[in-house]
C-alpha cells in the first residue's frame, strides 16, 4: 500500500503538470480557461503561438487521434472510443500496479498512467487533446505533442528497457547456476 501511494502520487503531479501547462495556453490565446468543451469553439484548429528557435514552436493545436494524430480520421464517434479505450488501458495498469507489478515496473507504468490520464481528462473535457509542443526541422514538423505525451512515450521506452534489461538478468542467472 506505502509503495503505492508514493507513485499515486507521482501519477497526481503529472496530471497537474500536464493540465496546468494546457489551462495556460488556453488561458494566453482566449483570456480565461473555458469549461467543458468550451474550448473548442473559442480556439481554432492550428495556431502558432510562438516560435522559439529554428527547430521549435510553441503552437496550439487539437488532437483528434491517439498520440502523433493516429487514428484521428475515426469520424465523429472518435471521443467516444478514445475515451472508453483510455479508461480501460489506464484501470488495466493501475489493476496491475496494484496486484502484480515488479519493482522495476512501476515508474515506467506510473509515467504512462499519469500521461493517458492527463490527456483523458483533455478528452472528456473537450472532446480532443490540447497540444502545444512543435519540432520541426526546415519543413518538416514531428507531430505536436504535451506533457502527457512525453510522460508516456518516456514510460513506454523505459518499459521496454527494463524489460529486455530483467530478460537478459533471467537468462544469465540460468546461464551460471549450469542451465542452457
Amino acid at each position: 500500500m506505502k509503495k503505492f501511494l508514493k507513485y499515486a502520487a507521482i501519477i497526481i503531479a503529472i496530471i497537474l503538470l500536464d493540465q496546468v501547462s494546457k489551462d495556460f495556453l488556453l488561458y494566453l490565446i482566449t483570456g480565461r480557461v473555458p469549461a467543458f468543451g468550451a474550448a473548442l469553439t473559442l480556439v481554432p484548429v492550428s495556431y502558432l503561438m510562438a516560435q522559439v528557435c529554428d527547430v521549435f514552436n510553441v503552437v496550439f493545436t487539437w488532437n483528434f487521434g491517439a498520440s502523433f494524430s493516429m487514428l484521428s480520421d475515426m469520424g465523429e464517434a472518435a471521443p467516444i472510443i478514445m475515451i472508453i479505450g483510455t479508461g480501460l488501458v489506464v484501470g488495466f495498469i493501475l489493476h496491475y500496479m496494484w496486484r502484480r507489478a515488479a519493482k522495476y515496473e512501476m515508474l515506467p507504468l506510473t509515467l504512462i498512467a499519469g500521461g493517458a490520464i492527463g490527456n483523458l481528462i483533455d478528452r472528456v473535457r473537450f472532446g480532443a487533446v490540447i497540444d502545444f509542443l512543435d519540432f520541426h526541422l526546415g519543413g518538416y514538423h514531428w507531430p505536436a505533442f504535451n506533457v502527457a505525451d512525453i510522460c508516456i512515450c518516456t514510460g513506454v521506452a523505459l518499459y521496454v528497457l527494463n524489460w529486455i534489461l530483467a530478460r537478459r538478468r533471467c537468462i544469465n542467472s540460468v546461464k551460471s547456476k549450469g542451465g542452457k
